[in-house]
């Protein structure tokens, strides 16, 4: 971990509080107690009355580590940081109702086209009233005191928020948590003022934020990785619009770029791309870890692992059997389908309970005080791969392939995930065959840092650069058919813009994969993919990840083209362009300018379209003199047909208004030069 910054409250400076901006980063500070006789207490919340009661419960439940899965630590301080994630229990009847909505409206459309618009937001949202999830950022410290009942005490500080800014609360919490337990209340109250005068979040950008006589340097995942759902509305660029590779590698292109995707899955390596493919097509996937920093770890790892794809899944970083949803998966029986969700867990209870889940990986060491081993001599998986490509990895021992590794790895698919309650062993239970092989040439390239910590954990970092740019080349190759679906047009030269933009290409499931067979999956692919590279397709077209994000990049394209189109009205000479028109296409651009100008009042008024007012401001008005301009080309009797229209004859009013501003040349309504 790396080491915290330091912090030192200023009595001299006490920085005011201002709620509504806290909202932009965090919902509230909690102080969780463990006690003996009442079970988990919030102690603290601040500011106090933003969570419900069911809430407030729910987070209490999931700030602690399970007791079962708990080692025993003689150590007298034990601390340690892991996050989870939540439905809002509020909003639960709402979503319900809302999805049916959409259940319904999509039963109208044709199966094979995901062109269903979303409707545009509006940055004035409350972000208490569109998040259906909810963030919980845990510093967990466990006292032992043999004067104490049961030998120690364990209390939590909680962040609470509705983004997945985990670069951001993870040093956050590393300040704010010892600093409570040296000064108490104080800290919340101080934290919580530093916050509040942070600037805006500004997705995959690098921002410094200021805490105390410190300062977090971070990188926000990009907006086109965020949910939808978790309140914060971000524009989206056009860069993130079609899948390619980024210029810049230091930029974050997907959700929790920061996570030790090297350090989690080290004993199960070869696994990765088995793991990719998973995810990628919304599989059902049960991470069992010793710790909750070890399986939050391993989640939010995996998560990461198909940037930039928007993760649909629904993920569960920490899960425990209080969760109001464990009830409903317990009651699943053989044959029924898990919904698309990755669980972390470290109850051993729910190899039980979930004993039909198709897809199950434990990773972590049982002792997290002492040194990893070298991932050569890690454990087995319990897969067997029967192919050489599985085994390129230079610095694996050969011992792993001895008669009696291999006896181990039969013995270890055969007893399942259930051998996990007697010793725990890093492996994965699936009966998925990938289509993807792993790549010897990058794990060839992975450090082993060996036994020294200081050393092992730079090296962590050179791997997991390795590993990252890898998967985000493979993810971006896969989704990079998709292209043409996402491409903008611009008005071509001497052709008018006030028409309106040619709708983007047209997509269909079956004309896209007839497309696709025909001319391959592109060389990248080709390499790294068995014959049956089609079939992952069609599984990625029918899993939860496709539609949500097609649509939000078909969105993010309609906007993008919407405003090159309308920078082009901008730009347009509108005498140079109604002079080599007909009398016919004069009337038709007057009607078009007409249109384009209600369209961006409409948008003035409600503010929905997320611009600048004072450009829309001056759109309008450019557009209301080319209205002018065009008005006074048309014939006399066209213009005394126009003006019996009310609204018309106000707007053309208001335009001649305007014919002193800078840059405005001198118009007269009724004396028109009518085209030859």
């Amino acid at each position: 971990m790396s080491r915290s910054p330091s912090f030192s409250v200023k009595s001299e400076f006490s920085p005011k509080l201002d709620p509504e901006s806290l909202q932009q980063w965090v919902v509230a500070f909690c102080i969780i107690r463990f006690d003996l006789e009442q079970g988990q207490l919030i102690e603290e919340c601040y500011p106090p009355g933003c969570l419900t009661q069911d809430e407030e419960l729910e987070i209490a439940f999931s700030s602690f580590p399970d007791s079962v899965s708990q080692h025993q630590n003689r150590s007298s301080i034990h601390d340690c940081i892991f996050f989870f994630r939540f439905r809002r229990r509020e909003r639960l009847q709402m979503d319900n109702v809302a999805s049916t909505e959409i259940t319904e409206s999509n039963k109208k459309l044709p199966t094979n086209s995901p062109d269903v618009k979303p409707p545009r937001s509006s940055k004035s949202n409350n972000i208490s009233d569109t998040s259906r999830y909810m963030y919980g950022y845990v510093f967990n410290r466990q006292r032992h005191d043999e004067r104490l009942k049961r030998g120690g005490e364990q209390k939590s500080v909680v962040i609470l928020s509705h983004s997945p800014f985990s670069s951001v609360f993870r040093p956050l919490l590393q300040i704010m948590g010892p600093l409570y337990f040296d000064i108490g209340r104080k800290a919340l109250e101080h934290i919580a003022a530093y916050v509040s005068m942070w600037p805006c979040p500004v997705p995959g950008k690098l921002m410094e934020l200021p805490i105390g006589n410190a300062a977090l340097k971070v990188n926000l995942p990009p907006a086109h990785s965020l949910p939808s759902e978790s309140g914060m509305l971000f524009e989206e660029s056009a860069s993130s619009m079609a899948p390619f590779l980024p210029n810049n590698q230091s930029v974050p292109q997907g959700l929790f770029h920061d996570s030790d995707l090297f350090g989690i899955f080290r004993g199960l390596l070869l696994q990765l791309w088995v793991l990719w493919e998973l995810l990628l097509i919304g599989e059902p996937i049960l991470i069992i870890a010793p710790t909750p920093p070890q399986c939050s770890e391993a989640v939010a790892g995996l998560v990461s692992l198909v940037a930039p794809l928007l993760c649909s899944v629904d993920f569960r970083p920490y899960f425990t059997i209080h969760d109001p949803e464990f009830a409903q998966l317990n009651s699943l029986h053989e044959g029924d389908t898990f919904p698309p969700m990755i669980l972390g867990v470290t109850n051993l209870f729910f190899l039980k309970s979930l004993r039909n889940m198709p897809h199950v990986v434990s990773v972590g060491s049982p002792a997290p005080n002492t040194n990893r081993l070298p991932f050569s001599s890690r454990s087995s998986t319990g897969r067997l791969s029967g192919r050489p490509e599985g085994f390129g990895l230079q610095q694996l021992s050969l011992k792993r392939f001895s008669p009696s590794n291999l006896l181990n790895a039969v013995k270890l698919r055969r007893d399942g995930p259930l051998c996990l309650m007697t010793e725990h062993k890093e492996a994965i239970w699936s009966t998925y065959a990938a289509t993807t092989k792993p790549d010897t040439s990058i794990l060839n390239r992975l450090i082993d840092a060996g036994m020294s910590p200081r050393v092992e954990e730079s090296m962590s970092v050179v791997n997991n650069e390795i590993l990252r740019r890898h998967f985000l080349e493979l993810t971006t190759n896969f989704l990079a058919p998709f292209g043409p679906y996402f491409k903008t047009r611009t008005p071509s030269e001497g052709s008018s813009p006030f028409v309106d933009p040619p709708p983007l290409v047209p997509y269909n499931d079956n004309e896209f994969l007839a497309s696709l067979s025909a001319r391959g999956p592109g060389k990248f692919l080709s390499k790294r993919m068995r014959s049956n590279w089609l079939d992952l397709y069609r599984r990625f077209l029918q899993g939860p990840n496709f539609t949500p994000w097609f649509q939000r990049r078909r969105t993010v394209a309609e906007q993008e083209q919407d405003r090159l189109w309308k920078q082009a009205r901008i730009n347009t000479d509108i005498h140079q362009l109604i002079s080599k028109m007909s009398e016919l296409e004069v009337v038709d651009s007057f009607n078009a300018i007409e249109r384009h100008i209600l369209g961006e009042t409409q948008l003035q008024q409600s503010g929905s379209d997320g611009t600048d007012s004072t450009d829309s401001a001056a759109t309008c008005q450019k557009l209301k003199r080319d209205l002018q301009a065009v008005f006074n080309v048309l014939p006399k009797d066209v213009q005394q047909l126009l003006l019996l229209n009310p609204e018309r004859a106000a707007l053309l009013k208001g335009s001649s208004e305007n014919k002193n501003l800078p840059g405005t040349p001198p118009i007269q309504i009724g004396s028109p030069t009518s085209p030859r």
